[in-house]
């Protein structure tokens, strides 16, 4: 396959991917949806591959899913949302019950789907400076993979999601299970390949059995069923009109996406964060 939003690439028994439309801070569009799953068919095919590491090109690890296309998909009509956020919610899943093991090496933004994604990964690694966050409700939008809940309690995930916080450091985010190591910016990757590598020297089916054996726990726990009901209620969310949503699509529609995100953002005056920049 011709990529052209990612990079996939052995180096030896690890199939490192990376995010790589640095000029949109890797937002996942529906071409690196397809993209990534074929380069994970690619990878769990591979014999010879024995753990995955997910990366983003340039100055960050992804700043979400790509606005453009679910403005399109608005413009469709409410019965296309449901498609597209199944979309994106299984592409998230896709790291959490891959049989191979799968490492995040997040650095710079890490926001919306594109944190669903280092989250859903089964080790993620974070540079010092890292931001993490779901700022979806500062616009009306919801959470596509409701998987924080799951790595930190209830009561952490409602202040983050509730307050749509987008700027929980790297430092926190360890503190409270979401992330596994901090380590020097630029060393993420590095750390990443080399615990892919040590993973690699494990027997592949019992590393396989073991990851499953923890997801299976999860899911008996009720955790497949309840990310599926989230995203019954977030198609629900997005087929909304609410006025939020229709300022800022009036916005978007009239003068650009960054204007959209800057009135969005203007809302929480100067004591709110600001989402990372979009184009």
């Amino acid at each position: 396959m011709n990529y052209q939003t990612i990079l996939s690439e052995r180096r030896g028994p690890v199939a490192l991917i990376t995010l790589n439309r640095p000029e949109r801070l890797n937002a996942i569009s529906q071409r690196m949806i397809d993209e990534l799953n074929h380069a994970l068919d690619s990878a769990e095919k591979d014999e010879g591959a024995r753990a995955v590491v997910l990366t983003g090109a340039g100055r960050a690890f992804s700043a979400g899913f790509d606005l453009k296309d679910g403005a399109a998909a608005e413009r469709k009509g409410v019965a296309d949302w449901r498609p597209l956020l199944e979309r994106d919610c299984d592409i998230i899943l896709r790291f959490w019950y891959s049989r191979l093991p799968t490492i995040a090496a997040a650095r710079g933004y890490c926001m919306g789907g594109g944190c669903e994604l280092a989250l859903a990964c089964d080790i993620t690694i974070a540079a010092e400076g890292t931001f993490f966050g779901e700022p979806e409700l500062r616009f009306g939008s919801g959470i596509v993979t409701m998987i924080m809940p799951w790595l930190t309690g209830p009561k952490q995930a409602k202040e983050l999601l509730l307050l749509a916080q987008d700027r929980l450091s790297a430092e926190r985010a360890l503190a409270i299970g979401l992330v596994n190591r901090v380590v020097p910016l630029g060393h993420e990757l590095d750390t990443a390949l080399a615990l892919a590598r040590d993973l690699a020297v494990m027997d592949r089916d019992a590393v396989s059995l073991t990851k499953q054996a923890i997801n299976r726990t999860l899911d008996i726990m009720g955790m497949r069923e309840a990310l599926r009901a989230a995203l019954d209620l977030d198609v629900e969310i997005e087929s909304l009109e609410t006025p939020e949503r229709r300022t800022f699509k009036e916005i978007t529609q009239r003068d650009g996406l960054k204007a959209a995100l800057a009135w969005r953002d203007a809302r929480f005056g100067q004591g709110g964060a600001k989402s990372p920049p979009e184009s």
